[in-house]
């Protein structure tokens, strides 16, 4: 039965729309949840549940055989913190042919294959698991995948043995220049919908009330870093994408623990640094049209500014709809974006240097702007994308893969 509601003056859904913070043991309510996923089928023409089903249980079965792997496991000699502290090292930085000891140098868009990936392998897969089994007990209601995902959570953020130190003081290091950076917060992005899966797996009983205190505390510290650090509040300043999952981040990480005033902040940033500073009054990004990867960039950072608004738009407010006097804002981006989304042989800029042939893939972005806007374009072509290939550029750049956890009502 499809549920019809009564729609704000904004045009969304309140039902849909209502991103409160988590509730308590009883955590989503399962009725409320369906009710959700019927009127998005209302608001889109498409089945979600059903769409998604095949795809999320194959990937769920495989990951049941799948034991938790944390940064514990892979250690680098290179690094300057301990055996909790995560560790990582810039991308794009490559030994200098003239002095080949010496510090690295930048070779933008270029990945160096020779660096140390260990840790953020294996977050990423962490971001993959969890979300994939939460999504599949949404769908089936069997708690094997719950209580899976929770021990992935249980080894990530509560056990000592195995537990990441809440801080990413040695992320995005440069052999020679730095230990360290703020732009390695956005290897944490791959945290955010293990985040969002909490409260499923609050509902499914898989992790307890005290588990899920300590996963509260273990964000809040995070947070405390992501904002008050030198690296934190390098990474908040970045004028790109990086300015972006900053945001993007601290959004969802406040809703999970109930910081208000976090929440509000990112709202705010949203509005008048984001939108402001980022886009262009024809909707482009030009700090991603500059890059080497300007089609990655756009998308990825297109799935970004999305995302905080799905976090932060609720029944008061809707930041899809946001826009500045001029006219710019979300909805002026994603219109600017679509026909290339839909058509990439209509791009009009220069092609990414490395892994242009695998974009798009099935962009968060479309669904999100389509159940927002009630645009069934936007979500007909979402359907035709292939889903996210196995290609570590596409998985590193692709954070957000289950819809199913986006579209329900848990306040």
């Amino acid at each position: 039965m499809e549920i019809t509601e009564p729609r704000s003056s904004k045009g969304i859904s309140r039902r849909t729309f209502c991103h409160g913070a988590l509730t308590g043991a009883a955590g989503l309510a399962a009725s409320k949840y369906l009710s959700a996923i019927a009127e998005a089928r209302g608001n889109t023409g498409l089945d979600l549940a059903k769409f998604e089903r095949p795809r999320v249980l194959e990937a769920a079965k495989e990951f049941l055989n799948e034991k938790p792997i944390t940064l514990t496991a892979t250690l680098s000699p290179r690094s300057a913190g301990g055996k909790h502290d995560y560790f990582s090292e810039a991308d794009y930085w490559w030994p200098d042919p003239k002095d080949p000891t010496g510090p690295y140098i930048q070779r933008d868009g270029m990945s160096n294959p020779d660096n140390f990936v260990g840790h953020r392998h294996a977050l990423i897969r962490l971001g993959v698991h969890v979300p994939a089994l939460t999504a599949a007990w949404a769908l089936t209601r069997d708690r094997g995948y719950a209580n899976h995902a929770a021990d992935h959570l249980r080894a990530w953020f509560l056990d000592p043995a195995t537990m990441m130190n809440p801080n990413l003081q040695y992320a995005q290091a440069i052999h020679g220049r730095t230990t360290g950076r703020g732009t390695g917060i956005i290897d944490t992005i791959h945290l955010v919908e293990p985040v969002r899966s909490i409260p499923f797996l609050a509902d499914s009983r898989a992790l307890s009330r005290a588990e899920i205190e300590g996963l509260k505390r273990w964000f809040a510290q995070y947070l405390e870093w992501m904002t008050t650090s030198k690296n934190g509040q390098d990474e908040r300043d970045a004028k790109n994408n990086h300015g972006t999952w900053w945001v993007t981040q601290m959004a969802e990480f406040a809703r999970f623990t109930g910081n208000e005033k976090l929440m509000d902040e990112a709202r705010n940033r949203f509005k008048t640094v984001l939108v402001a500073h980022q886009i262009a009054a024809d909707g482009s990004l030009p700090e991603e049209l500059r890059r080497t990867k300007p089609y990655n960039y756009c998308l990825f950072n297109l799935t970004g500014l999305t995302t905080i608004c799905q976090t932060l738009s609720d029944d008061k407010e809707s930041l899809f709809t946001f826009e500045l006097p001029d006219g710019r804002g979300y909805r002026k981006t994603i219109a600017w974006m679509f026909p290339y989304i839909a058509n990439k042989s209509s791009w009009p800029y220069k092609p990414d240097v490395e892994y242009f042939q695998y974009w798009p893939i099935r962009q968060p972005s479309l669904w999100f702007a389509g159940l927002a806007f009630s645009n069934r374009d936007y979500v007909k072509v979402w359907e035709t994308l292939p889903p996210e290939p196995k290609i570590e550029e596409i998985v590193r750049n692709n954070p957000i893969r289950q819809p199913l956890l986006w579209t329900h009502m848990d306040g």
